[in-house]
């Protein structure tokens, strides 16, 4: 087990100062250029990938999906971020941790990229990404694991009728408040919601204790992120 190579996985929201806006424009410049170094300064030791989350809901304005095989390398990461003029306006207002790990449920369906065959996550170019944390009741984990394993088969299956939306699950057990964060990637907000709707009708989901809150995140490089801010 402890050879196993696995990533840590971090979503982090932030939420600007609407001061900022107020700034000089060429201030506003300055800090946007910072703030870009700051995350390329790393990228030999996270890959970040950038979202805009500007309209979409209102105390979020932009979302980094990091993944790194070093856990203090977020954290020496967003310190460099907070370090520089725009970091200062930036306010964190959710930030998930997790890590990837082999499903136990999975080893039955096989399909490409499959979860169970896998302990890297590899982002794809979809333009959006849905987010939320997971928590499963007790009641579940006292369940057989046969009586698991047959209501998350149904689950995999209605997964599967989707295939224009590809999950990302990983894994917060003793890491985080939540015990696992799912990320759906798609082109198609309409198939993600119909997904979601037919799983509600999924046995499994009678055992779902919380799955809030959810983001819908807007892929763009980090330059237009930022712009949306506010040029």
């Amino acid at each position: 087990m402890a050879n196993d190579k696995r990533q840590f996985v971090n979503y982090i929201f932030y939420k600007l100062d609407p001061a900022w806006r107020r700034l000089p424009a060429q201030e506003r410049e300055t800090g946007k250029r910072e703030f870009l170094a700051a995350v390329d300064e790393f990228n030999s030791k996270v890959l970040t990938v950038p979202y805009s989350t500007v309209g979409i809901r209102a105390e979020v304005d932009i979302m980094l999906w990091r993944i790194s095989y070093d856990l203090e390398a977020f954290q020496d990461m967003s310190a460099k971020m907070a370090s520089t003029s725009l970091g200062k306006y930036m306010n964190t207002s959710y930030s998930y941790l997790a890590m990837t790990k082999r499903s136990i449920y999975v080893d039955k369906h096989h399909h490409e990229g499959q979860e169970s065959k896998r302990l890297t996550i590899v982002p794809g170019e979809a333009k959006y990404l849905f987010i939320y944390p997971f928590v499963k009741t007790r009641e579940w984990y006292l369940l057989t694991k046969a009586a698991r394993q047959g209501m998350m088969s149904e689950h995999i299956e209605i997964g599967h009728k989707y295939p224009t939306v590809k999950i990302n699950t990983s894994y917060s057990f003793g890491l985080d408040d939540a015990e696992f964060v799912v990320a759906f990637e798609s082109d198609y907000p309409n198939d993600f919601l119909d997904l979601v709707m037919e799983l509600r009708e999924a046995e499994a989901s009678r055992f779902t204790e919380r799955d809030t809150p959810i983001f819908t995140c807007v892929r763009k490089s980090l330059k237009d992120a930022l712009n949306d801010l506010g040029s």
